[in-house]
This record gives C-alpha cells, structure tokens and sequence, in this order.
C-alpha cells in the first residue's frame, strides 16, 4: 500500500525523471495539481487512468481519495510541480497517509529555481564571488520564522532565490536595502521557466517593483537576486580550481605555469 509521490519538474513534459514518468505511465490513479502541472504531462497516462484535478479540493479531501484507491488496490500517483522537497506542502498528505497506514515514495523533480537559473544562463554559485544560495519567500499572508525574516537572510550576500513572492515586490526591496544591498544588484525575474509563454526580464533591486508591473508579472515568477545574476559575470576573473590547471586533486596532478 503505497503512494507515489513525483515532481514533474517546472513545465516542460520533457523535464521529468525517468522514473516519474514510467510512474505515470503505469498508474491507475494520477492526481495533480492541474494550476501548476503542464497537462501535456498527464497526458502520457495509461489508457484508462483515472485523472484527478486537485487544484480546487482541501488536503482531507484529496488524502481521502487516495486513501480510498490504494485501498482498493489501485496504482496511485500524486503528481506535483517542480520539486515537492520545497513549498511542496507534501508533508500534511504524508502524515495523514502514513496513519492511514499507506507508505509513501518520493521521486524528486527539477526544481523551478534550477530551470530559472537555466533559463537566466547562469550559475548560482560563483568562486570568491558567493558559494552559497538561499531559498526562501517573502513574507505575506503566511508568516515566516522570526529567525528567517529576509532582512535577516539577505545580510550573507550570497544568492537569494525567492519563491512564491511576485506580488511582495515592494517589501523584497525594503528588506534587501535593509541588508545593505545596492539598488544596481543584479536581479533575474523568470515567469513560467521552461512553459511555452516563460518570460526573463533582467532588473536591479532598486528597479524590481517598477520591472514586476511593467512586465505584469504577479505570479508563478521565480526571482533570483545577487551578483552571481550580473549579466556581465562571464567578462569577469571568477574562476573555480576545478578545471585550473595548476589545481591538482585526486584524479589530475597539477602542472605549474
């Protein structure tokens, strides 16, 4: 008795592990949350698969229906967007399946913040620039841990990729001046990565709130701050030990110029 659950990745159908999709193909049961997940993925269910919408149902609601087809025997996969691992609420569905008695299986997906960063043709962690990125939100509706108030978070000045906040502009930009950030800081705003209608739009923090309503983006953006956007990084003298020449490790021995 066990539930399946996949990442099917930021949108393209191609963007899903081999196994997730092999989980679909063979599923009796396939239920997504059809606001987020490209349906051209869903599409690839067996003939026959009962598909579920859960975009609209309650989590007592949706954990029901699952309970009630597994234990009818049934094939069942919950299929999420992007990876679940991160504001995937999966962890209230586990809890109410594991007292059910059902087992679950997680099968990790491509995140949104690696297919923005793909998108931006960027990496996210630049040699003696930033080695660190931090995922996170915008505090609004939902409060977040006193601990972890951007402000707060934005004083490492490493890479900063912000969930869920199109719409909490103004506040990300009080927060990150609040941490000593420049106005001219490099930011990536990626709407819909990898979906047909994605769009990039390159901005600063000082210009983010007037690049967000220029641009209309007010959902389903991934923001991505600091230096490792600058979209002139690959002019400058970053450079890992990784490929230097002079760099010997376990499988090379250096050469000295």
């Amino acid at each position: 008795m066990k539930v399946h659950i996949i990442g099917a990745g930021p949108g393209d159908p191609d963007l899903i592990t081999v196994k997730g999709l092999k989980l679909i193909e063979q599923a009796d049961v396939v239920m997504y949350t059809d606001s987020l997940v490209n349906p051209e993925l869903i599409g690839k269910a067996g003939e026959g698969a009962e598909i579920i919408k859960t975009a609209g149902m309650h989590l007592e609601e949706m954990v029901d229906m699952m309970i009630n087809r597994v234990k009818a025997g049934k094939k069942v996969v919950r299929v999420h967007t992007g990876d679940s691992a991160v504001f995937g609420a999966i962890m209230e569905q586990m809890a109410l399946l594991k007292e059910a008695g059902i087992d679950v299986e997680i099968v990790p997906g491509v995140s949104s913040v690696f297919a923005s960063a793909a998108a931006a043709g960027a990496e996210l962690t630049i040699p003696d620039l930033t080695q660190t990125v931090i995922l996170t939100r915008a505090e609004g509706r939902t409060p977040v841990p006193e601990r972890e108030k951007l402000k707060d978070l934005a004083k490492h000045h490493c890479t900063v990729a912000l969930f869920l906040s199109a719409t909490l502009t103004k506040k990300i930009v009080k927060e990150f001046l609040a941490a000593d950030w420049h106005e001219d800081t490099p930011v990536v705003v990626v709407y819909k990565a990898t979906w047909p209608d994605e769009k990039v739009v390159r901005t600063t923090i000082g210009k983010l709130d007037e690049a967000m309503r220029e641009s209309g983006i007010r959902k389903q953006a991934m923001i991505l701050a600091g230096w490792a956007l600058d979209p002139h990084i690959h002019e400058k003298d970053y450079r890992s030990k990784l490929y230097d020449k002079e760099f010997t490790h376990s499988f090379r021995k250096g050469v000295k110029a």
